[in-house]
């Protein structure tokens, strides 16, 4: 069982002993942190006599893991112990809780999800007052209050006040069918038949919803926000087997499936193969290249070439960033992206707002869909055809990362080597990306290559290096 303490939040298994996994005193202790921060952050602490002439408020939402109502209460009565306002959305999404925060002109805001990991899994995940992931060194901060135990705690007459607010859902989707490439007339027109698989979290609300308002026929499979999940909650082609016949039974146009708090988008085609997590990205960014004439794009290291090469397409530039969202967003400010995100699924759309968001995925790619008028086969074909193989090492304490990775790095010195994070290693036709994951003790194996067989084989050959340098 393992608690990740990183810039990102805390997350941890349910259970088990304090400072090993994520157990109530760790939720209260970061979530005290968290809130000591933002209380700072805003020139205010618990026994200012300010604090109640300017309110701190925080917006939570949590996905539909069996662990979340108590860490939500947990977190909540925490902030409110601090003297801040908290507005509780509830079972909610990742990029709903963005939305919401500078909607709601909070100072900060939480969600309780552990993404993709499986249900033992919860984390605290922190944004700042523009509904974005706080950078590297807001995140070395909160992790040495946690450890200093370096907060104070209002007295009774200035504690915080607590509301549930559930009108975000309404909202969030209305904010997506206001964006202007959104082309609600066109989807409608189209008639799809669409397979959701909401892995039993709040995508199974949230996408539905979203659908419906869109005028496409969905067939929903483990919608139910009961948080047992039915497969592993990743969305990769192993995990899909149901939604893949289902989509074939059903007579589909194509299949949506998406992670537990819903920021990664993974397509099926109407013939059951997948459209790949890669290319959800890559289909979204053609769509906006084209309608806008052109632009940027940003993704990270792990990401397929094939953006690079459509954005060249359209006349961008294209820029690789160091994995992780905080990492992807800052590199697209920086360099005036129109679309981005990680290969993984997640498209950040700046025109709504600087985060993954798949409410935002789906509009976009069925608006492309529908105004090309061909199938969801037929545009993927439509593509570069790279193909990745995604695999992992797990780590044991005694296997120093760092070393392993330098002594990769020196082995192919040689070739196009790149080090901001990781070890990326770029040859003529393929590519291998080596990094420790923030999110599990893992190393974590991307490589890409012109079939599905070469990327394998890569795959294959760096964890026999890599164990080898282990052993």
């Amino acid at each position: 069982m393992t608690l990740i303490k990183s810039i990102s939040g805390i997350r941890g298994t349910i259970g088990g002993k304090t400072a090993d996994n994520l157990t109530p005193i760790d939720a209260v202790k970061f979530a005290a942190a968290y809130g000591t921060f933002i209380l700072e952050r805003n020139n205010l602490d618990a026994e200012s006599s300010s604090a109640q002439e300017k309110k701190v408020k925080v917006v939570i939402g949590r996905d539909a893991r069996i662990s979340g109502k108590m860490i939500s209460s947990l977190v909540a009565n925490t902030l409110v112990g601090l003297g801040i306002d908290v507005i509780d959305l509830g079972l909610s999404t990742t990029p709903t809780v963005e939305v919401a925060v500078p909607l709601e002109k909070a100072q900060g805001g939480i969600i309780l999800t552990a993404s993709h990991n499986p249900k033992q899994w919860n984390a605290l995940k922190l944004l700042n007052e523009k509904g974005e992931f706080l950078n590297g060194a807001e995140g070395e901060i909160i992790l040495a209050k946690a450890e200093a135990d370096d907060f104070n705690f209002a007295e009774v007459d200035d504690l915080g006040s607590y509301s549930k607010d559930k009108s975000y859902l309404q909202k969030h989707i209305q904010e997506v069918l206001n964006l202007e490439l959104v082309d609600v007339e066109a989807i409608k027109n189209a008639n799809f038949k669409v397979v959701v698989d909401g892995v039993n979290s709040t995508g199974g609300i949230f996408i539905p919803a979203l659908l419906k308002e869109l005028h496409v026929e969905c067939v929903e499979l483990y919608c139910e926000p009961n948080g047992e999940f039915p497969h592993n909650p990743e969305p990769l082609k192993e995990h899909l087997t149901d939604i893949s016949e289902l989509v074939v039974k059903e007579k589909a146009d194509l299949g949506i499936v998406v992670d537990p708090d819903v920021d990664r988008l993974a397509l099926i085609s109407e013939d059951g193969s997948m459209f790949g997590e890669e290319y959800t990205l890559v289909a979204c960014a053609d769509y906006v290249l084209g309608r806008l004439g052109g632009g940027n794009t940003v993704s990270n290291l792990s990401s397929s070439r094939a953006l690079r090469d459509v954005t060249e397409k359209h006349g961008g530039t294209y820029t690789a960033s160091a994995v992780g969202e905080v990492n992807v967003v800052i590199k697209m400010k920086e360099t005036n992206t129109v679309i981005g995100g990680e290969g993984n699924g997640g498209i950040i759309y700046p025109a709504s707002h600087y985060g993954r968001d798949s409410l935002v995925g789906v509009a976009l790619f069925l608006s492309h869909l529908a105004n090309q008028k061909m199938s969801c086969k037929e545009l993927r074909d439509s593509y570069p055809s790279y193909f990745m193989s995604k695999n992992k090492i797990q780590l044991t304490p005694q296997i120093n990362v760092d070393e392993v990775l330098e002594t990769m790095a020196s082995k192919y010195k040689n070739e196009n080597v790149n080090i901001i994070d990781g070890v990326k290693i770029d040859f003529a036709d393929e590519w291998v990306h080596l990094r420790k994951s923030n999110t599990e003790p893992i190393i974590r194996i991307y490589t890409e290559s012109n079939s599905q067989e070469n990327a394998d084989n890569l795959a294959k050959r760096f964890i026999k290096e890599i164990e080898d340098v282990i052993a």
